[in-house]
Order: C-alpha cells, then sequence, then structure tokens
C-alpha cells in the first residue's frame, strides 16, 4: 500500500495506527489530517479531541499579524535561577582571564554595532510571523531527530493557543526557548529535558511549550517574555489575579534535580492562585447555574401568566362570539316574526269575505288550534281548501307551518298544492257541508 500511495513504510504505520485511534473510517481523511500535521499522531489526535469538545482547533493558523496574548512579565515577585558561568582558578586562569578583557569587550561592542547596523539595514526576518504552528511542529521534529523520541510532551499548537489552554484548564504552563548552536542548549535537551524525571515531572504538573528563537514564532515568544540572551531557558508561566503571568525564569545549563527542585518550589508557591481561581470558576458556574434557573423559573411563571391569559382571552372571545350569535339569532327571529306577521296580514286581506248564515251554500266549521283555542268561520262549499288553508294561517295562534285533519272519517285535507294534485279541492268535493270540525296540527315541531 506505501508504494500505491506513495508512503513510506513508517508513514503507512502511523496511518493505520492513527485510524485506530481515531476509529476514522476513510483512509484519505486520516492521510490529509496526518499530512496538515506534518505527519505527527499526537497533533492529529489533539486536534481531533479539540474537535470532538468544541476547542478551537490547533492547526487552525492565526494570521501572520496576529499579536500575542499579553502575558505579565513585570511581576516583582517573579523567581530567577541563573546557573552562574565558572570563575577562573589559579594564577594562570586569572591571567588568561584579565587579557581577554579587552578582546571580549571589543569583540562584543563590534558585534552588537553590526546587529544594530544589520537591523537598522535589513529588518530581522524572524519578526514575520506567517506559520506560527509549523515553527513549532518543525521544532519538535528536529529536537527528535536530535535528542530522541524520550521527551516531555510538546504541546503541538503555537504560542498564543497553549496560553489559551493552559488558562482555560487552569494549569502551569512551561516554556523552553532554544538557541541553534549553543552548547549549552543542546547538553540541557539531552541531559535534562531527556531525563526520566524531569519528563514524568513536566507530563503530571504542566502543559509543556518548546520552539527555537531561530523560527519566527520563538523568536517572537522570546521578545514577548524580555528574556536576556542566556540559553537555553525555561519559563513559568499561569493565571495569576487573572492575568497570565511568567513566575519564574530557570536559564542556563540546568542540572536536572535543580529543575525538578526549584520549579516544584515555585510551583507550590504560587498553587493557591490556581486554586483559588478554580474556586471563583466553580462559583461562577454556580451562580450562573442559579441565575438561569431563576430565568428558566421566571419564563416558566411568565408562560404560565401567558397561557393564562390567552385562555381568558379565548373565554373572553368565546363569550363575546356567542353573544353575537345569540343576538344574531334574536336577530333572524325578530325578522322571521316580523315577516310571519306581515305574510298572516297579507292573507288576511286577500280571504273572501264571510257568507250569511242563510246561506244555503255556507259551511261553518270549527277549528281546533294547536294550543287548544277554537275558532268558528264560514265558508262556501265551493270555496276551495286552500281558501281554509288562509284563513288558518292568519290567525295569530295558528302555527307557521301545519295541516288540516278532519275526526269523523279521520283524513289529512289537502289543503295546499302538490305535484299530485296542483289545485286542491273544493269543501263540496271533500265531503265538508253545513257544520264541521277540523283540527290544525303543527307541522313545526
Amino acid at each position: 500500500m506505501a508504494d500505491q500511495e506513495g508512503l513510506s513504510a513508517e508513514q503507512t504505520e502511523k496511518l493505520l495506527q492513527f485510524q485506530d485511534l481515531t476509529g476514522i473510517e476513510s483512509m484519505d481523511q486520516c492521510r490529509q489530517t496526518l499530512q496538515r500535521h506534518h505527519w505527527s499522531i499526537e497533533a492529529a489526535v489533539q486536534d481531533r479531541l479539540n474537535e470532538e469538545e468544541g476547542v478551537p482547533r490547533v492547526f487552525d493558523p492565526p494570521h501572520a499579524t496576529a499579536h500575542l496574548p499579553i502575558v505579565n512579565t513585570m511581576d516583582n515577585r517573579i523567581y530567577s535561577y541563573i546557573v552562574p558561568r565558572p570563575s577562573p582558578r589559579g594564577f594562570f586562569g586569572w591571567s588568561y582571564y584579565f587579557l581577554m578583557i579587552p578582546f571580549r569587550f571589543t569583540y562584543y561592542t563590534v558585534m552588537d554595532i553590526l546587529r544594530l547596523a544589520m537591523r537598522l539595514l535589513r529588518p530581522d526576518p524572524r519578526a514575520q510571523v506567517t506559520d506560527p504552528v509549523g515553527d513549532v511542529s518543525s521544532f519538535i521534529q528536529y529536537f527528535e531527530e536530535q535528542y530522541g523520541q524520550q521527551h516531555p510532551v510538546f504541546y503541538h499548537g503555537s504560542y498564543s493557543q497553549a496560553l489559551n489552554d493552559a488558562k482555560r484548564e487552569l494549569r502551569f504552563l512551561l516554556v523552553y526557548l532554544h538557541a541553534d548552536g549553543n552548547t549549552d542548549a543542546a547538553l540541557f535537551c539531552r541531559e535534562t529535558l531527556c531525563s526520566p524525571d524531569v519528563i514524568d515531572f513536566i507530563n503530571s504538573r504542566a502543559l509543556f511549550w518548546a520552539c527555537s528563537v531561530s523560527k519566527p514564532e520563538g523568536y517572537r515568544v522570546s521578545q514577548a517574555l524580555r528574556e536576556t540572551s542566556s540559553y537555553p531557558l525555561l519559563a513559568l508561566i499561569l493565571l495569576k489575579e487573572h492575568r497570565m503571568t511568567v513566575v519564574a525564569r530557570l536559564e542556563g545549563l540546568v542540572k536536572p534535580r535543580d529543575v525538578i527542585s526549584q520549579l516544584t518550589l515555585v510551583m507550590d508557591a504560587n498553587e493557591h492562585f490556581l486554586l483559588t481561581e478554580r474556586i471563583e470558576r466553580q462559583e461562577r458556574v454556580e451562580t450562573q447555574a442559579l441565575r438561569q434557573q431563576q430565568d428558566e423559573a421566571y419564563f416558566e411563571s411568565l408562560r404560565a401568566d401567558q397561557e393564562k391569559e390567552r385562555r381568558r382571552r379565548e373565554d373572553r372571545e368565546q363569550e363575546q362570539r356567542l353573544q353575537e350569535e345569540c343576538k344574531r339569532q334574536a336577530v333572524e327571529e325578530e325578522l322571521k316574526r316580523e315577516k310571519l306577521v306581515e305574510a298572516k296580514a297579507k292573507c288576511s286581506k286577500q280571504l273572501p269575505p264571510e257568507p250569511l248564515i242563510t246561506d244555503p251554500e255556507a259551511v261553518a266549521i270549527v277549528f281546533r288550534l294547536p294550543n287548544d283555542s277554537r275558532v268558528e268561520h264560514r265558508f262556501l262549499s265551493t270555496d276551495s281548501l286552500s281558501v281554509i288553508h288562509n284563513f288558518v294561517f292568519s290567525l295569530s295562534d295558528a302555527p307557521e307551518h301545519f295541516q288540516l285533519v278532519s275526526n269523523f272519517p279521520r283524513r289529512v285535507l289537502q289543503s295546499t298544492p302538490t305535484t299530485e294534485g296542483p289545485q286542491p279541492p273544493n269543501l263540496r268535493d271533500v265531503g265538508l257541508q253545513h257544520s264541521t270540525v277540523l283540527f290544525v296540527q303543527n307541522l313545526s315541531d
């Protein structure tokens, strides 16, 4: 597979190892991720975990012109541990020392003048930071090539990201600045940083960030920390009184036991700042949670009040609709009654005059209304049953819809036009003569 994809055996092994650690099924995605992280499994896995936790990715490089976070380097309580240079011994040693003073003075003066001239004529290229993460990764790769794989866990990210993580996690941040070509720096890396005791101490108590001052990112950090020209340099940083503060510097070829003892001394003296910040953060979290609970209770009460108001409004609207419906029905009933009265009056006016009692064609009919009242009226035997129907309809006590029923024999008289009988018969045709009783049956019920 290494030949097919153009990968070396080591890269193929890292690819498979990264896939096992992350569970990513796509080999192309694993290869792209490792390539973006310069084939560093540790950096790629860290980025993957940061992405899952919602933390900004380490390999999202900031803009080249971005400024470093402000770190307090002016604290008067800063602890400095500098390994002194060995003093001359014996007559020949002191003689050589005093003899070399003019040469050293001249050399350093000339070099300072040359550096100043070079800075004026040609700006230091290290001042232009374009790839801070790449600078860090490049130094880590150089360190492993020169001093081996046994070393403290390097932070794979920029100095700004290391500061942010140390601040967020409330941990000590130990910064190491390396000077290429410096004999003390090389011995320090080989004998001190690669010491098992130092490795265990740093991994258990701090985040460890390192870079070379020959890289733009390392040079920028050295300027921000206001370092001296003494290398190698260790700087211990923590969140102190709400500011990231340098609390210790270790300069020179410090032995492993001295690194552990001096850092332990400083860490123990400043641990209470981290503890205080943890307590304050916990109090802020609890206060925020309490405020959130109060807000939720308030909004729940507000929602309940709004729901009650909505229901009351709906009830009022429903009651108003019912009242309006009742009014509308009452108006319709009133209009209906008025129309019925007008229709009865009109029908009454259209009735023929009542014949005399002595008229031989006169037929006296007694109407039994639904309310048990009786009405008697005379008609001519030649009058149509529709005349009888109109007479009953014109009565104020008569229902709007009714039918006429005779008692002996019991039958319903067809007093209104139908399809079978468009012209109702007259009284003689249905056998109504002289006097009779008809029952008015209400059909509206």
